[in-house]
């Protein structure tokens, strides 16, 4: 009897047991689909769209007719195999939208403004998403090095006036700071000035001051 432990191996052109001639062949299809490099190449950007529309017209009784059917000897294999592509599909598009790496990363962008307390300040941020949590460039001109027990602090703000910290440098050109809050809920990026008082608080002491963007 075949076990699916056989079934891997087999794929993985381990040695092993041989295979019934039927699991062999069946095995040998799916092997030959997932060489194609069709498959794994980059889906363009409506195809998320239409599996999303063939899966529920499937589940609502409506038949999805293919352009060129084919015949086939084996039409149990081939409603396996088109399971198989579209659980191929499935999972390109998750990575691609999801963002494995940077590609196709949920990214988003502030324009900073000064405040009257830096009025020649200017900065911008880029905020991208990663398993980790929101990093977020910030680049900003105008502003002098802190040093000693003065410093910066960049803070994320929601509409209610809640501020999470999201960290602090000396000076405001290719910080990198990071967000376990989503800027989709907290939107606004405000920069402080700040001194190590022993106080975790907003100084209120704002410079620079930014509308989230998609």
């Amino acid at each position: 009897m075949t076990t699916d432990d056989d079934r891997i191996g087999y794929l993985s052109g381990e040695p092993g047991p041989e295979l019934d001639p039927s699991d062999s062949e069946e095995l040998d299809d799916l092997r030959a689909l997932l060489a194609d490099r069709s498959v794994w190449a980059r889906p363009d950007a409506g195809l998320e769209d239409r599996v999303v529309a063939a899966i529920t017209a499937e589940a609502g009784g409506t038949e999805v007719v293919p352009a060129q059917p084919r015949r086939t000897r084996r039409p149990a294999l081939v409603g396996g195999l088109a399971a198989a592509a579209v659980l191929v599909v499935v999972v390109v598009v998750a990575a691609l939208a999801g963002g494995g790496g940077n590609n196709g990363s949920h990214e988003l962008a502030a324009a900073l403004r000064p405040t009257a307390l830096a009025p020649n300040a200017e900065g911008h941020a880029t905020l991208t998403q990663t398993d980790a949590g929101w990093r977020i460039e910030l680049d900003a001109t105008g502003l002098p090095r802190l040093s000693g027990d003065r410093f910066y602090q960049a803070w994320l703000r929601n509409g209610e006036g809640h501020l999470v910290p999201i960290g602090t440098f000396n000076a405001p050109d290719d910080v990198t700071l990071w967000a376990g809050v989503s800027p989709d809920a907290y939107g606004t990026l405000t920069v402080t000035r700040e001194d190590a008082d022993g106080d975790p608080a907003s100084s209120g002491q704002r410079v620079l001051i930014g509308r989230v963007q998609n």
